[in-house]
């Protein structure tokens, strides 16, 4: 193995790239599930994340100086990395959001195809510059954020949407 990571074979390169994508990929993800209370997942992406940095950089740092594009493969593979690692974890959607929902149409028609949804709704009077406005707000698996506002956009023309990550929800409506 040592003599294999330490020669400019093309495996070696190849090893170096998909496994810093790899690495950094598990980084981005590691920090999210912490992030979202997952200490356990996290800790067990840490333990591959840093398994897998300690081989490729060691052999990259063995031997950068004899081959320069050993660093420039690991560069690379990082980039790359932090763009599949930040994908992945969009396409996951681990953890809550909260929509807020402004308009001045009545919505009793989105609330019911909303609650329809199995989605808990909670609806605010409130005030803008030009006058009354309705708040609505939602708490949702952050895998539904999409849909719901495809679904909100189809029955009110001109509102404010926006998203917020939420961390932690005690209490509430959310389907499992």
């Amino acid at each position: 193995m040592k003599e294999f990571l330490a020669s400019n074979s093309v495996w070696v390169y190849v090893f170096i790239f998909f496994g810093k994508i790899l690495e950094v990929a598990c980084s981005t993800l590691r920090i999210v599930m912490i992030n979202r209370g997952e200490r356990t997942k996290g800790s067990l992406l840490a333990f591959l994340e840093f398994s897998l940095w300690i081989f490729i950089t060691g052999t990259v740092l063995s031997d950068f100086q004899n081959s320069p594009q050993k660093v420039v493969v690991l560069a690379l593979a990082f980039a790359l990395g932090v763009f599949i690692g930040s994908w992945l974890e969009n396409k996951i959607a681990l953890g809550l959001s909260t929509l807020q929902v402004i308009t001045t149409e009545k919505p009793t028609d989105l609330v019911d195809r909303l609650r329809e949804s199995n989605l808990g709704v909670t609806i605010i009077d409130g005030e803008g510059k030009d006058g009354p406005r309705f708040i609505l707000n939602i708490h949702l698996k952050r895998n539904r954020v999409n849909s719901t506002v495809k679904l909100i956009n189809a029955n009110i023309e001109h509102c404010v949407i926006t998203i917020s990550d939420v961390k932690v929800l005690k209490g509430g409506y959310i389907q499992k």
